[in-house]
């Protein structure tokens, strides 16, 4: 695996809490895709400005372990590593709670690239992170 490229911190907000006081699962997608965004603007390349051009990355599997519930007002970290296979740019995401750094989830994301809606060889992205692949 890649060594990480990227780092994100955010602070869980008390809406995202389920009753038991836990960040409900589905806001770790939010958490991982939040950094994602963030590294692309990094990179130069803005998801909405790609849109516009027809260009737009896709999520197409998701994987998330979750092993340390985040709780409301955690600060956090969200970590980046990234793999090329084929088409898909595989996402290597961890979130570290930062008070004690405790690994909270690991989440493996496949994005690919549609042009104009078609499949195709993410060129751009390709030339964006050549010196992380």
């Amino acid at each position: 695996m890649k060594s990480v490229i990227f780092e994100y911190e955010m602070k869980v907000r008390d809406y995202e809490c389920d009753v038991q006081g836990h960040v409900n699962n589905a806001n770790y997608q939010h958490y991982f895709e939040v950094t994602r965004h963030e590294f692309l603007e990094q990179e130069g390349l803005n998801f909405y400005e790609l849109h516009k051009k027809g260009i737009d990355t896709v999520v197409s599997r998701v994987e998330i372990r979750y092993k340390v519930p985040l709780i409301g007002m955690d600060k956090f970290k969200c970590t980046l590593a990234l793999q090329k296979r084929g088409l898909i740019y595989e996402f290597h995401q961890k979130i570290f709670r930062l008070s004690d750094n405790k690994l909270c989830a690991i989440g493996k994301i496949d994005v690919v690239c549609l042009i104009d809606g078609v499949l195709s060889q993410p060129t751009i992205f390709d030339e964006a992170f050549k010196e992380y692949i």
